[in-house]
């Protein structure tokens, strides 16, 4: 089940960056909502995301490593030569799937949804999920836990320092609506 550390997901470098994305998925990991993974593929990926969007280096550096110690298990390794053997509308998504295949995930988190099939993932035991689904579903199957964790990431905010509200209105503009909105019902 979602609310348990036994569901695996491996979030795609398009959740893992905008940042209000990242620290609503990484503090429900945290609070052991689910078990995140990812591959050096999706951090290369985030990496160079975040520098064609001009962030300093350092800056850079302490993100994926903050990130890596948060979560030291989070790493999927072996899963290459999986790629090759695997057909998505999109080559470059591949890896994604090879690592989620690889560490027996049970959903992929991305918001390429159109790049991951539906079909072709139940092959795999796999289902594809936006991050807005996704943390949604979380919500709902456990409400406590995951008001603890929104409430958590809002306190340990400092670069804005925002209200809970401001907090919503920030994921509402980065897609994720519906679970701000549930976020928000439950206050």
């Amino acid at each position: 089940m979602i609310h348990s550390l036994r569901f695996t997901c491996v979030l795609d470098t398009n959740v893992i960056y905008p940042i209000d994305v990242r620290d609503l998925l990484f503090w429900f990991a945290s609070f052991d909502l689910f078990t995140p993974k990812w591959s050096k593929h999706i951090f290369n990926e985030w990496e160079n995301v975040m520098t064609r969007k001009g962030i300093p280096t350092d800056e850079i550096e302490k993100r994926i490593s903050k990130a890596r110690r948060a979560f030291p298990g989070a790493l999927v390794e072996n899963y290459e030569s999986l790629v090759n053997s695997l057909t998505l509308p999109d080559e470059k998504d591949r890896h994604v799937l090879a690592a989620a295949i690889k560490t027996n995930a049970n959903v992929i988190v991305t918001n390429n949804i159109k790049d991951f099939p539906s079909d072709y993932l139940s092959s795999f035991g796999l289902t594809a999920k936006t991050a807005d689904d996704f943390l949604t579903d979380t919500i709902d199957l456990n409400h406590e836990l995951a008001i603890e964790a929104f409430r958590t990431l809002v306190l340990n905010r400092t670069n804005p320092n925002l209200d809970e509200f401001e907090v919503l209105d920030r994921f509402r503009s980065n897609g994720l609506v519906d679970a701000a909105n549930y976020l928000h019902a439950l206050l």
